[in-house]
């Protein structure tokens, strides 16, 4: 690839380690602008490499700095951290690593040499560097400091799991609407269209494919056959279990996956009220379900305010997908490692804390609550519904039975890469008399 494209990949970059942009916001803004399609297959990949292994690019830098690079010149020191990944990490031949990484600097023609040196610095002294980063946790986990701290204390047993799984690239999950077909015959279908897959445990309607692809390539995603999802966040509608007849609550619903599976489930609702404080992400919701003819009621609304949007009307079924760390999608977005800071999730849990109580009075008696998040941690998680349960009388957990996840003191987590999942966790509630 040209240089230019690795410039490109540190623009992006930048936007993220310095303005703290989120990966996708970065490359939405140059991506679509790029013609030719395997140079954005790349610069995406360089993007999320140099980020999924950052703090592990950055220890083997500081070793190879005799001193560090100055504040004005953060594009070197990313750009020098391309380099490395390519090494390191790609099948990208060592002297086009070297030699397109140099040619990318530009104007600061001083910077030349500099890279030059340490880059082959580092394929010559590649074995000392990794016993180096062997003897660094940081490094070696290519986790923040506080990350790995948390994940040790909540986590002992499984935190190298947790860390080798983060680190991996994800799978490509889907949910085939059985509405429209089964399982089987779509697996028909994939392989007469040379695209191979299998079945994913406890998810019905699930697939993982082999290999990623484009979303738009995937037969029957045009008009709803299908649709892109994580067999873990998969669970979530399977847990809500509707029924014809209940009236159904999804808050913080964007971008909607969750919402489509509901009426994939159970058609025959009286009402499915789907809910989101953005109103530009309902659009990502109207979308889904346009495309598969499904429909929901949409608000753009506070859900810590019902005053100003519920209608008094109880819930037989609510699913509250609560805004959290997203710890346990990690893999799936590297870029959480350097945008999240300790201080966001005391803030979060105090939202997760404030929506819990601000839904709960919408549900029925013995209707069932789902509360989910994407994280690992268990503040957010089963400290969160312990918490609930300690000071609501008429709340009672709903066990979980099934055989993925972990359970604890209550609900159940699911760990990054357990069958092939994303991390989750559950619990399911209901409203006693």
């Amino acid at each position: 690839m040209s240089k230019n494209s690795r410039r490109l990949a540190t623009q992006i970059l930048l936007w993220v380690v310095v303005d703290k942009k989120s990966l996708t916001t970065a490359l939405d803004a140059i991506l679509p602008d790029i013609p030719n399609k395997k140079d954005r297959a790349f610069i995406q990949a360089m993007c999320f490499g140099t980020l999924r292994w950052y703090f592990r690019l950055d220890f083997i830098l500081s070793k190879l700095l005799k001193s560090p690079l100055k504040p004005k010149d953060k594009d070197i020191h990313i750009l020098a951290l391309l380099g490395l990944f390519q090494l390191g990490f790609t099948r990208v031949k060592p002297h086009a690593a070297v030699n397109e990484t140099v040619a990318a600097v530009g104007k600061k023609t001083w910077a030349k040499p500099l890279l030059n040196g340490l880059l082959r610095h580092y394929q010559r002294e590649l074995k000392n560097l990794n016993n180096c980063v062997e003897k660094d946790q940081i490094a070696k986990t290519a986790h923040p400091a506080w990350l790995v701290s948390k994940i040790i204390e909540d986590w002992p047993d499984q935190s190298e799991q947790i860390f080798t799984e983060n680190n991996r690239q994800p799978p490509m999950a889907i949910r085939i609407n059985q509405s429209h077909l089964n399982r089987e015959t779509y697996l028909e279908r994939l392989k007469s269209d040379g695209i191979e897959a299998i079945p994913l445990e406890f998810c019905a309607g699930g697939l993982c494919l082999n290999s990623p692809i484009d979303i738009e390539a995937l037969p029957g995603f045009a008009d709803g056959t299908v649709s892109v999802q994580d067999s873990a966040a998969q669970q979530a509608a399977i847990l809500l279990d509707p029924k014809p007849g209940n009236r159904v609550l999804d808050v913080c619903a964007a971008p909607g996956g969750k919402t489509l599976h509901i009426t994939e489930l159970c058609a025959n609702l009286t009402d499915l009220i789907a809910i989101d404080i953005n109103p530009t992400r309902l659009d990502r919701i109207r979308h889904n379900l346009e495309r598969s003819g499904s429909s929901a009621k949409l608000l753009a609304a506070d859900a810590t305010d019902p005053s100003k949007w519920w209608d008094g009307r109880l819930f037989d079924r609510i699913l509250l997908d609560a805004p959290c760390s997203a710890t346990g999608v990690i893999r799936r977005h590297p870029d959480i490692k350097l945008l999240r800071r300790p201080e966001d999730i005391t803030a979060v849990i105090k939202l997760q804390q404030k929506l819990l109580e601000s839904v709960w009075p919408m549900l029925a008696h013995d209707g069932i609550l789902v509360y989910s998040t994407c994280s690992i941690l268990k503040l957010e998680n089963e400290c969160q519904i312990l918490r609930f349960l300690n000071t609501h009388n008429d709340a009672k957990e709903l066990p979980i039975e099934t055989l993925w996840g972990f359970t604890n003191l209550c609900g159940r987590q699911i760990f990054p890469g357990d069958s092939k999942m994303d991390g989750f966790f559950y619990a399911r509630l209901t409203k006693q008399q």
